[in-house]
C-alpha cells in the first residue's frame, strides 16, 4: 500500500449512493442529495447514484453489482436501518461482507446518541467491507447523513487524514 503524505495528491474516491426507500423519488430524496453534494465537495466522484424498495433482495442486487465493480470504491447506502420490520438493510448488507468495520455502527451510535439522545440507539448504521469494497449504511434523514458525513466519513475518505484512514487503501487500486 502506498503511504501518502501531506505533498501527495488527494486521492479521490468513486462512490456509489444507494437511497433504501419505498416512496423517495429523485426530487424529494434532500438525504441523497445532501450527500452527493458533500461527497463532490470533498473532492471525490459519484460513480453512479439510485434509489431501491426497501426490500433486502433489491438492496442486495444493487449492493452486489457495485461491489463487483472496479470503478466503484465505496458505498453509501441511506435508509432501512431503523427498527420498524420493514426496515431491510442490515438484513440485506450483513451477508454480504467479508469483513466487519464493527466501529463504525458504534462511532455513528455514540455521535447519534450526543446529538439526539437515547433515539440514536434505534439505528442500525452499519459498516463493511465486501471484495475489496467498502460499504456504509446510514439512516435515511438528511440529518443523519450529514452526521455520518461531517463527524466520519468525510475525514476517513481523506487520504491525508492522520494517522489512518481508509482511502489511502485505494491510492494504487486505480
Amino acid at each position: 500500500m502506498k503511504s501518502l503524505t501531506d505533498n501527495d495528491s488527494k486521492v479521490a474516491l468513486r462512490i456509489a449512493l444507494l437511497t433504501i426507500h419505498d416512496t423517495r423519488k429523485p426530487e424529494t430524496d434532500t438525504s441523497a442529495h445532501y450527500l452527493a453534494g458533500a461527497i463532490e465537495a470533498s473532492g471525490h466522484v459519484i460513480a453512479d447514484r439510485a434509489i431501491c424498495p426497501d426490500n433486502r433482495y433489491a438492496i442486495r442486487k444493487y449492493l452486489s453489482d457495485w461491489i463487483l465493480r472496479d470503478d466503484v470504491h465505496i458505498i453509501v447506502t441511506n435508509g432501512g436501518t431503523g427498527m420498524r420490520d420493514k426496515n431491510s438493510t442490515l438484513a440485506a448488507v450483513t451477508p454480504l461482507f467479508d469483513t466487519d468495520i464493527a466501529g463504525f455502527g458504534e462511532l455513528f451510535r455514540a455521535y447519534s446518541f450526543a446529538d439526539i439522545g437515547s433515539s440514536g440507539l434505534q439505528s442500525n448504521a452499519v459498516g463493511g467491507k465486501a471484495n475489496n469494497t467498502l460499504i456504509f449504511c446510514l439512516p435515511g434523514s438528511t440529518g443523519a447523513c450529514r452526521l455520518g458525513w461531517e463527524k466520519i466519513l468525510r475525514e476517513q475518505l481523506d487520504s491525508h487524514h492522520q494517522p489512518c484512514n481508509f482511502a489511502s487503501a485505494y491510492a494504487k487500486r486505480d
